[in-house]
């Protein structure tokens, strides 16, 4: 956990006191809307169909039991006793009030926490693996970098007014738990051939109204000069980005108009002009930020429980939670515990305030006080002894917080689409619990095995609908509310040689009522077509294509589809 230092305090009081003056002086009258709003933006505050929105920053998804039970106390004074945790790691608060926001604010300070750049045409907030640290195919912790990369991001005097808003990824492990390739730009850990480590620089990916796998600008690149590079490319995106159409002004069009090769040329051309220059990284600096976190004080227990090995033989909800929400620790006699938010019943991603404080208490007692929020709208407790997931299970489960559904189709990835957004097309949160309810059946959802199905309620794809292996997308047609269903998404590397890929349009649309009969189509296509109950899902679509599952759904090719021939879209 990254404990801030004088100056860190100091630049977020200093922000929370210039906005309660913004505040003051726009209910006053005397600033006006057009200039109010770029101003309310940079500090996370949007205004959404029925009421102001705050999007707190949970930097590259870490928080401690006090920052956790700080949420609970703001769900509860200022919100409707919940908050929502989102794709980029944050938290969202629906229904506070304009006036009280400096309010919020000023709480938030007081345990290290702020809205900043969550919005805005700037560096958003920075993402990572949220095994970041005790994964065993770690490379390197990706928050020591992410806060690196924070500190030198935020309030950046040349930055702060982009084309377009910028989203950083950084994954520190083997695995890509961080979706590097659909990120304006992904940052994945790799060692040189001398064992040195560097990043691999992934730039112009995103997803969207346009949604591309990002290209890779740079096989390896020095840790000594991550921040010159990120510089050099954001002033070509600076000095390039389309300004005179919002829908085109992201880098990944930027890059894609341009050409790889010669993007990839007026970026090292930049990085010239940086490379050694005040910006370059040395050991001493990594250093200071890195004594900034605090550590867990692991004790050394013997290795694996085998008690938990015998558990696991005998009880079978405890094998089913195991299996699917329980992960390996880099150190022996240690876990890593998904707590699931993707109940039947409940919106995902959300926590009501009993729940957060609750958690906080579960991370006090068996998680050494810290949290992580994943990019999959679940939170994490990283650092588990073995002997206590049984305690742990327990706990959870009073929670509602246990549902063993972690990369099943349950664990379904949703924004909060037409209930809250204005710019959403139709309702999310309402067909997720339709397919919950549809795939309640857990030992159904095991036989499935891994799926991941994700709804976003407009073209903006907060719920990451492209990289889903089903995606739902929500479309407006005469005014009504229909529902667009792409297959054979994935975030990362669906197998060794294949990597990120954007998912294809099967077709027509559907109204929100026979959404869930068209995904159980799609499940009985895969389970006929699977050549074993190991091969998932999305190998079977990449295997054989959509024409196959077009044909369960609509009875036969669908003409209308728009993209219904050529290959998927892979990294």
């Amino acid at each position: 956990m990254y404990l801030y230092d004088e100056i860190d305090q100091r630049v977020v009081d200093q922000r929370v006191a210039q906005f309660r003056d913004q505040t003051r002086r726009f209910l006053a009258g005397t600033l006006p809307e057009g200039e109010f709003r770029p101003l309310r933006l940079r500090n996370g505050l949007y205004v959404q169909r029925f009421a102001p929105m705050l999007r707190v920053a949970i930097p590259y998804g870490i928080v401690s039991s006090k920052q956790m039970r700080m949420f609970a106390h703001i769900a509860r004074k200022y919100d409707r006793d919940y908050g929502h945790f989102s794709t980029r790691q944050n938290i969202q608060y629906n229904w506070p009030r304009l006036e009280e926001v400096p309010d919020i604010l000023e709480e938030l300070a007081s345990v290290q926490m702020h809205a900043i750049q969550t919005s805005g045409n700037c560096i958003r907030n920075i993402t990572a693996d949220h095994f970041g640290g005790v994964a065993r195919d770690e490379i390197v912790d990706s928050f020591v970098w992410c806060e690196i990369i924070r500190q030198w991001s935020t309030f950046h005097p040349e930055f702060n007014w982009l084309p377009r808003k910028f989203k950083i990824a950084v994954n520190g492990a083997s695995a890509d738990r961080a979706a590097t390739h659909v990120h304006d730009i992904g940052l994945h850990a790799v060692r040189g051939a001398d064992g040195e480590v560097g990043f691999r620089v992934v730039i112009g990916g995103g997803l969207g109204r346009t949604p591309i796998v990002g290209p890779v600008v740079r096989e390896f690149l020095p840790w000594q000069h991550l921040l010159t590079y990120l510089e050099a490319a954001l002033r070509v995106y600076n000095r390039y980005g389309r300004r005179d159409n919002m829908y085109k002004a992201r880098i990944k069009i930027l890059v894609k108009e341009t050409g790889l090769e010669k993007f990839r040329a007026q970026v090292e051309a930049e990085w010239a002009l940086l490379k050694d220059g005040p910006n370059t990284l040395i050991a001493e600096e990594v250093a200071r930020v890195e004594a900034r976190f605090t550590r867990p004080a692991y004790e050394k227990p013997p290795g694996d429980d085998a008690a938990i090995a015998e558990k696991i033989a005998v009880d079978t909800a405890f094998r089913n939670w195991h299996q699917r929400n329980v992960f390996p620790h880099k150190v022996p006699g240690y876990a890593a515990v998904t707590l699931s938010l993707k109940k039947t019943g409940v919106p995902p991603g959300d926590a009501t305030s009993a729940q957060m404080d609750a958690v906080a208490d579960l991370a006090d007692r068996y998680a050494f006080g810290e949290l992580r929020v994943s990019h999959e709208q679940n939170l994490v407790l990283a650092d588990v002894r073995q002997s206590d997931l049984p305690a742990v299970w327990e706990e959870a489960k009073k929670l509602g917080f246990a549902t063993p559904n972690i990369g099943l189709l349950t664990n379904i990835i949703c924004c909060p689409g037409g209930n809250f957004c204005s710019l959403a097309n139709a309702k999310s949160i309402p067909v997720a619990q339709a397919i919950q309810e549809r795939f309640d059946d857990l030992d159904f959802l095991h036989d499935i095995g891994e799926l991941d199905l994700n709804i976003s309620g407009c073209i903006n794809a907060c719920g990451h609908h492209h990289v889903g292996h089903i995606g739902i997308l929500g479309v407006d047609k005469n005014s009504e509310e229909w529902y667009q269903i792409e297959l054979g998404g994935n975030q990362g590397e669906i197998r060794p040689g294949v990597g990120a890929a954007i998912g294809k349009v099967i077709g027509r649309s559907f109204a929100r009522a026979e959404v869930p009969d068209v995904i159980e189509k799609l499940i009985d296509c895969y389970i006929k077509r699977r050549d074993s109950e190991v091969e998932r899902f999305i190998d079977v679509v990449h295997r054989i294509g959509i024409e196959p599952f077009k044909e369960a759904v609509y009875g036969k090719t669908d003409p209308k589809s728009p993209r219904s021939s050529g290959q998927l879209a892979t990294a």
